[in-house]
């Protein structure tokens, strides 16, 4: 049993009653911490400059401009408990932000797909690495590092909402109020949280429901919403980060979501985007 499971399973022996912690850990799932210090080489990298190839032309988002280059993350150097990125490759995350033009600062928190970009380099391909289009556009490097944890979903999540205890309970009624997030919420450091993988870390709605709302367009009420809401899951979140002066709204997150076929698929360009707040 891994480490993060091992504390998975002792939370939930001493806090969940005994016919919730068989369904609770079914539902758990590991995520990678990125974080600024760590055993071995870097993992990927907040801001600096980006490693394209000659042929990819850096993302805009049309007469708005350039995107900025948010974060990368070399799946090769991940631990490969995260089964469910690919075992080589960079992933290369961009958002507009308008924090380069003084007259167009709104960054694109909405639903507008070229607002928000996702390229993935198969391993092998030559790089280089490249400077922002404009000005001002860059952040300040800071390298990553790896470290699983174990992911829980926290109250909000469909496939929470769906998931009983043997005895046929729904498990959100079988424990008491608030419990299943305080759970959910102790693998989590106090620090930036970026991660890949896992589930994300909401501020309000859970994002993966977020976004299977934008795709449905129907609304909370939509009864397809259950089984679509169990499609999405996390590809990454990037939190703001002073070291990296990184602001996403009022000390929010930014995420990535993406059904579970497509990423089994490598289509990274299907990912969603969202950013929540307090």
């Amino acid at each position: 049993m891994t480490a993060w499971r091992q504390r998975l399973t002792a939370l939930a022996q001493e806090h969940l009653p005994a016919e919730a912690v068989g369904a609770w850990l079914g539902l758990v799932r590991p995520g990678v911490h990125l974080v600024p210090e760590g055993d071995g080489a870097p993992v990927g990298q907040l801001g600096g400059d980006p490693a394209l190839p000659a042929g990819v032309e850096w993302p805009t988002w049309g007469e708005r401009g350039p995107l900025t280059f948010v974060a990368s993350v070399d799946c090769g150097a991940l631990p490969r408990e995260l089964e469910t990125l690919p075992e080589a490759g960079t992933l290369l995350f961009f958002s507009f932000d308008g924090r380069y033009d003084e007259e167009d600062d709104e960054p694109a928190y909405g639903e507008d797909l070229d607002g928000h970009r996702v390229i993935f380099v198969p391993a092998g391909t030559p790089v280089a690495e490249r400077a922002a289009p404009v000005e001002h556009l860059a952040y300040p490097r800071r390298d990553l590092h790896a470290r699983v944890v174990g992911s829980a979903p926290d109250v909000g999540r469909v496939l929470l909402d769906s998931t009983t205890t043997p005895e046929g309970a729904p498990l959100v009624k079988a424990v008491r109020p608030g419990l299943l997030g305080e759970l959910a919420w102790a693998e989590t450091e106090q620090t930036a949280r970026h991660q890949v993988g896992g589930y994300a870390t909401a501020i309000q709605d859970a994002p993966e429901t977020e976004v299977a709302v934008m795709a449905l367009g129907g609304g909370y009420r939509d009864p397809a919403l259950a089984g679509e809401g169990a499609r999405w899951v996390l590809l990454a979140q990037f939190d703001s980060d002073d070291e990296a002066d990184m602001m996403w709204g009022d000390v929010g997150t930014i995420y990535w979501v993406i059904r579970s076929d497509d990423l089994a698929a490598g289509r990274f360009d299907a990912a969603r985007f969202t950013m929540q707040c307090t």
